[in-house]
């Protein structure tokens, strides 16, 4: 009989930590620099990371600590009041910006750590939204098609299975109210017998690792549900929802120099009805709750428990804890992708605009002023707000009589139309990287500009500027921007060095294979353009650039690219 690994050092906080509570209350004050590792572990379950400016560390001058904060937004659904008040935030304990997320979140960054309670008090008592539940080994903010089209009942029951899967899983542990949202110590914390609040469905230590679920269309996969650990695909017939076809297994994160961790994307496990969509994805969950890797974290991932299980014998688990039998999924997969950029009809008379925010960071900068742009449409037209999974921002119900006026206060604070912008801007998205992220080797949206600035140089050269090509790019391979599934991916590997992936595509149903590596920030389009050429030589009638790719191989495209001769 194999002997059982031990469980690992975050496994044991977890479970002797009353629920995530630590002593994190203790450490609020001033009276200390920064939270303590265990502390600093502990809070990721609150919607906050300890981090560090990078650009002064190893300078001689003493680590300057900061908190990231991340609001959780199921469905990037928010107001116009919402986004409001965290622009103030930003302004208030922030650094100044606001950034929309690769999977429809805000997030604050710079926040100093005595401001760190008023920060997540503020985010709870001014807006609607809150941060539990968007970081740490629970289910974190639910992705879906965020496209606000009216008089859709397909979108409506899948808008509405997002909340309802947020809500489902949302961790009850009382810690986060007793911490953030009540003044001092309470009776509560005083009390020697800790009383724990019952989670049916995360147990005493939680999840293995994080969980990401995402909600999509075969038409429009914008939310890349294949990448997520869960991915439900709504199945439709003549406006009519069927069910989902639910993926299993999706995950970006991985450690190159430790060969059993990989990248991978979902399997098609089965076909549910509406109805069976939630308690379904509650015996996947709980099956990998159970059963999940808790000694090893970087083998802590759904992924790893397929490729030692295989889907059928993980399917029997599944349909054991639902209770019955579960039917083979519908043939559908995803095929498209739609950014949801510039201006459509909502479906009800009314209208809704998607603008680009590069990278997702709403600031203002030079002649471009995103955040102000906003400020002033906000305020002007209170509307609802939808964020996407490539960064970007869909103001929504417009009157028709206001479009004019949105768009000239665009135009003037140097905002460029959707129609003016290239496939290659639209969809590119980037991680933070440096200098808040403490996992980054080296930069990621401070340098993407740059990257996809050079790479349009060569579209352009070749006539090649309208094609549909992806680009995300991370600081490190934990793959927070999606980096191994479009078209052209970017991984951080040395200070100003990236490994270069092809061969992936736009809606995310495969992993790119690595080009070249240690490539140099400024070498990316120069290494990119061969490949390019060949593309334009050399495809079939109206085969896309990662298609391509794929087809052609890595011994193919090497012998193409003088880079490879040297």
């Amino acid at each position: 009989m194999s002997e059982v690994a031990p469980p690992s050092k975050v496994e044991i906080l977890k479970e002797t930590s009353r629920q995530f509570r630590g002593t994190i209350l203790e450490q609020l004050d001033g009276s200390i620099v920064e939270f303590s590792e265990d502390n600093a572990n502990l809070l990721k379950h609150h919607g906050t990371y300890q981090q560090d400016n990078r650009d002064v560390r190893g300078q001689g001058e003493a680590h300057q600590i900061i908190m990231m904060v991340r609001s959780r937004i199921p469905g990037g659904k928010l107001t116009s009041s919402d986004l409001l008040r965290e622009l103030d935030l930003c302004d208030e304990f922030g650094n100044g910006t606001l950034r929309i997320t690769s999977r429809q979140g805000l997030q604050l960054h710079g926040v100093l750590k005595n401001n760190l309670k008023a920060t997540i008090r503020a985010i709870n008592e001014r807006t609607t939204l809150t941060t539990l539940g968007a970081c740490g080994d629970v289910n974190r903010n639910v992705c879906c098609c965020p496209a606000p089209l009216r008089n859709d009942p397909v979108r409506k029951a899948m808008q509405k299975l997002t909340d309802d899967l947020a809500e489902h899983f949302r961790p009850k542990t009382s810690a986060y109210r007793e911490i953030w949202l009540t003044d001092g110590v309470t009776e509560e914390t005083k009390v020697a017998e800790f009383k724990a609040i019952e989670e049916p469905i995360y147990g005493t230590h939680y999840l293995p690792r994080k969980w990401k679920i995402g909600v999509a269309l075969p038409e429009d996969n914008c939310v890349d549900i294949l990448t997520y650990d869960l991915g439900l695909l709504a199945i439709h017939e003549n406006g009519q929802l069927k069910g989902y076809n639910i993926y299993v297994g999706g995950g970006q994160g991985m450690k190159p120099a430790n060969k059993k961790t990989f990248v991978a994307v979902g399997q098609k496990l089965t076909f549910v009805t509406p109805e069976q969509a939630i308690p379904v994805s509650e015996a996947i969950v709980k099956v990998w709750r159970d059963h999940g890797n808790r000694s090893d974290r970087q083998q802590a991932r759904i992924k790893y428990l397929l490729r030692d299980w295989g889907l059928a014998q993980f399917k029997t688990k599944v349909e054991e804890y639902y209770g019955t039998a579960l039917p083979e999924p519908h043939p559908a997969e995803p095929y498209a992708v739609e950014d949801h950029l510039g201006w459509h009809e909502q479906g009800d008379g009314k209208w809704f605009l998607g603008v680009n925010v590069e990278n997702g960071r709403i600031k203002d900068e030079g002649s471009v002023r995103v955040k102000s742009a906003l400020r002033a449409i906000l305020t002007k037209f209170p509307m609802d707000i939808r964020l996407t999974a490539l960064q970007s921002i869909l103001l929504c119900d417009i009157a028709e009589q206001d479009r004019a006026t949105i768009d000239a206060i665009l135009a003037d604070h140097g905002i460029v139309p959707a129609d003016k912008l290239l496939p290659l801007h639209r969809l590119s998205i980037a991680c933070p990287a440096l200098p808040t992220c403490h996992l980054s080797i080296t930069d990621s949206e401070r340098v993407m500009p740059k990257v996809v600035a050079d790479i349009e140089v060569e579209l352009r050269k070749l006539g090649l500027q309208d094609e549909q090509i992806a680009v995300h790019m991370t600081g490190c391979p934990n793959g927070c921007a999606r980096p191994y599934s479009p078209d052209i991916g970017l991984v951080g590997k040395a200070r100003g060095k990236y490994t270069l992936y092809v061969g992936g595509n736009v809606i995310g149903s495969r992993i790119g294979f690595i080009f070249k590596d240690m490539v140099p920030v400024d070498e990316v389009g120069k290494t990119v353009a061969p490949l390019l050429a060949y593309f334009k030589a050399e495809r079939q009638p109206k085969e896309l650039f990662g298609d391509f790719c794929a087809r052609k191989g890595l011994e193919d495209l090497a012998a193409r690219s003088p880079s490879f001769a040297s």
